[in-house]
């Protein structure tokens, strides 16, 4: 039985990528670990990502495409955007329903401040 996943995100700088998914997308941190950090857990609700200090870019974008390093299921996607976009969120593709979504389904991508792309997805009404 799978119960949960942790997805992983690699970044430049621990402290500033901390800081945007807990002031900016609502999370709050779970651990940090070293000294200085370089390791992390964020969780909200019940969704955590774990975060890792890199010293060079691990994610090539320029491959095209939308390259999610997360995909969050949640119970209303609507609201959630309304309050990330509110909070300042880097909103990469706003809020749509895709032809495979099903009636009053949508979702939504936000870049965190090194290209993670995170898709958030569930109702809309």
């Amino acid at each position: 039985v799978l119960r949960t996943a942790e997805p992983y995100v690699f970044v430049a700088d621990f402290r500033r990528s901390l800081a945007y998914y807990v002031d900016v997308l609502g999370f709050r941190a779970a651990l940090t670990y070293g000294d200085p950090p370089f390791f992390g857990m964020v969780v909200r609700d019940a969704a955590a990502i774990c975060m890792r200090q890199v010293k060079r870019p691990v994610m090539d974008h320029s491959v095209g495409g939308e390259l999610l390093s997360a995909a969050i299921a949640v119970s209303n996607a609507r609201l959630l955007f309304l309050e990330l976009e509110a909070r300042g969120a880097t909103i990469h593709r706003p809020l749509k329903r895709e032809p495979w979504h099903g009636q009053g389904q949508g979702n939504f991508i936000v870049a965190d401040p090194d290209g993670n792309l995170l898709e958030f997805g569930g109702r809309t009404d």
